[in-house]
């Protein structure tokens, strides 16, 4: 392949990628030496800029000797290999100095370095909830995933999880079905498909959501990345929902980074005879939220406070939102199909007055309520 980059020299600008890959594919440098070499010089390509001594305040002789060799042929092949499958369409390489880098990951005690992405990049700082559960769900439990990342897609939240079997898979499917679509965070390189009877769902979610991994192409499925690809799972998410999980599940293993990320755990419980209620049971113990409905998360999220956001804008603008919008949702889903005051919507939403009665009127031209005698609405359709 021809390339235009001079991988032997240092890159003009240090924020290029070349000289960002070039970084992480240096033999016998970890993400942790990466990140305290970028702490201590800014741009990976400024690291090459370094003398071979101020290198070693930072890392060892022999690392800081790697680092100002010429790339090997293996690093060449695996750089132009990276910018290679770039050239298709839909496929990404977001570094840690990106804009597009997403802010929560930012938060977290060790950010991946680089993450390469399949399909919508901007989902990956959407609000965004962590469904997670066993591989070997029963068929409750998948209806239970399937049917709260359905809903809380449709009320604006972007559905996080491992594109493994079972939980996993029905999340994915139910955020697919949303407004807010779905994040499948792998374990392996993104140019592997793995599981493979998740193929053609990976496919869909690369076509209407996103992929993203911190592994480079070609990591195969090694089991000691998938508990590390976990914190990535936490840290993309407001939150964290566990659907079903046995006493020792690599779900408990989310639920744990999430707290330790400052995020919310929540989890579904079930019959104290279900092997796979156990890890739910342990964690509510712990002090996850026991959740029943998706109303139940809805009012613990902050996203609440950017729907309102939202809505109070299109009623300052004087524009009717539409049913796909998440104000919109957030009120049909608090609405209910009992009739109801606006009282009641109020508290169950957290809009103010104004920014209601304009959703109200959108939706009641769309013929989605229908107005009660004493001011009542109800959802129709």
């Amino acid at each position: 392949m021809q390339n235009n980059f001079p991988f032997d020299a240092t890159p003009a600008d240090p924020g290029r990628l070349d000289a960002w890959l070039r970084l992480a594919f240096a033999d016998g440098i970890g993400p942790v030496a990466a990140r305290r070499l970028l702490a201590a010089f800014g741009l990976p390509g400024q690291i090459w800029q370094a003398q071979f001594s101020a290198l070693c305040a930072v890392v060892s002789p022999r690392q800081a000797a790697t680092l100002l060799a010429p790339p090997s042929g293996r690093q060449r092949e695996r750089m132009e290999a990276t910018l290679d499958w770039l050239q298709t369409p839909g496929r990404a390489v977001v570094t840690l100095a990106d804009a597009a880098y997403p802010a929560a990951l930012l938060n977290i005690p060790d950010p991946p370095l680089l993450l390469y992405v399949r399909g919508d990049a901007a989902l990956l700082s959407a609000p965004a909830l962590a469904v997670v559960g066993s591989r070997h769900a029963t068929v409750q439990g998948r209806a239970h995933a399937m049917r709260f990342s359905e809903e809380l897609s449709h009320a604006g939240l972007s559905i996080v999880s491992g594109l493994a079997m079972g939980i996993d898979a029905a999340a994915h499917e139910g955020g697919l079905r949303g407004a807010g679509s779905t994040v499948a965070v792998i374990g392996t390189g993104c140019d592997i498909d793995y599981p493979s009877r998740n193929r053609e769902l990976a496919e869909r979610i690369a076509q209407g959501g996103c992929i993203v991994s911190e592994y480079a192409l070609g990591t195969p499925p090694l089991s000691a990345n998938f508990p590390r690809r976990n914190r990535v799972i936490s840290g993309l998410a407001q939150a964290v929902l566990v659907v079903e999980a046995a006493a020792r599940s690599g779900s408990l293993i989310t639920a744990r980074m999430a707290a330790e990320q400052g995020r919310d755990v929540f989890a579904i419980p079930g019959s104290i005879h279900a092997p796979l209620s156990k890890g739910c049971h342990q964690l509510i113990r712990q002090g996850a939220k026991l959740v029943e409905t998706t109303q139940d998360i809805l009012e613990e999220l902050p996203l609440r406070q950017a729907v309102a956001g939202i809505a109070q804008a299109q009623a300052a603008a004087g524009q009717l939102p539409d049913d796909d919008d998440p104000a919109s949702l957030l009120v049909m889903r608090a609405m209910g199909h009992d009739p109801v005051d606006v009282d009641t919507l109020v508290q169950r939403c957290g809009l103010d007055a104004a920014a209601l009665a304009a959703i109200l009127l959108g939706l009641e031209l769309q013929g989605r309520v229908e107005v009660l005698p004493g001011a009542h609405y109800r959802y129709v359709a």
